[in-house]
């Protein structure tokens, strides 16, 4: 009679952990649904009352020079590409955090960015700085746009219903990589809007060595984008000189690993 009571407290037991657990688990996924929606509501009123213009080159555009680039590669193209411009009119009454716009060729990334005083706060707010775990894209609060580091750095969540990075973390997973077209970024600011190469993309168990800003020395830069280069899954082909000005996109993989993009700037228009 002990065991068979022993035995029942123990299934009993055994079923009250599974059901908190089942209850922890509902809960955990009404909340995410919650902040998906949320985020999505967002996108839509930003999709709706933000202009973003494609400009052609005029006289304050700037091609970057750029040193041993072979003529079949597609940087040839790409300076040829319109650029985005921005008003930030309607993204600074909403958040006065705005710092600019990025767009992702090839993915869903087509949004405002914004930059406080560390990497975390927008790690679990939105846009609009309500509380939401999906956060929002952030600028590395270390970066000044108005300068330009020599590595400019921006995360965001990588969401499995494809808001934020969601798309990003994908893309050496599909047919993204199959087009050229897709490897260029481009971002507006209030001071400039600017194009980006893609030369590099990999996911690696998480680091924080990719994350270094300014470097002391040109030898120290040219250390560390080979680094960068020699650790892309694909090999795009794309030099990079100790001249370069680099842009970082950072996303979870997965639990224990990073994606990550790196880009070279190679033209620009002050605006």
């Amino acid at each position: 009679m002990l065991k068979i009571k022993w035995k029942n407290l123990f299934f009993l037991f055994l079923s009250l952990v599974l059901f908190i657990t089942l209850i922890i688990s509902i809960i955990n996924i009404v909340k995410w649904w919650i902040d998906s929606n949320n985020t999505n509501n967002q996108i839509e009123q930003i999709e709706e009352n933000v202009n973003i213009d494609e400009i052609s080159d005029n006289e304050n555009t700037e091609i970057i020079n750029q040193e041993n680039i072979p003529e079949n590669n597609p940087y040839w193209d790409y300076i040829k590409m319109n650029l985005i411009n921005v008003d930030f009119r309607e993204l600074k009454a909403i958040n006065n955090q705005t710092a600019g716009w990025i767009q992702v060729n090839g993915t869903n990334i087509n949004y405002p960015f914004v930059q406080t005083t560390d990497n975390d706060y927008y790690l679990t707010h939105s846009f609009d700085k309500s509380y939401n775990s999906a956060g929002w894209v952030f600028l590395d609060y270390r970066n000044n746009l108005q300068t330009l580091d020599k590595n400019t750095i921006i995360y965001a969540h990588g969401r499995i219903d494809k808001t934020m990075f969601g798309t990003l973390r994908n893309i050496l997973n599909n047919n993204w990589i199959d087009n050229t077209d897709n490897y260029v970024i481009k971002l507006s600011t209030e001071y400039e809007n600017t194009l980006w190469q893609i030369f590099s993309a990999y996911h690696i168990p998480t680091t924080n060595d990719y994350l270094k800003i300014n470097f002391n020395s040109n030898e120290s830069f040219i250390e560390f984008t080979n680094m960068l280069i020699n650790r892309s899954q694909y090999n795009f082909k794309t030099p990079v000189n100790e001249n370069d000005y680099i842009l970082t996109l950072s996303t979870c993989y997965n639990d224990s690993e990073k994606m990550v993009i790196h880009a070279k700037l190679i033209k620009k228009e002050t605006r």
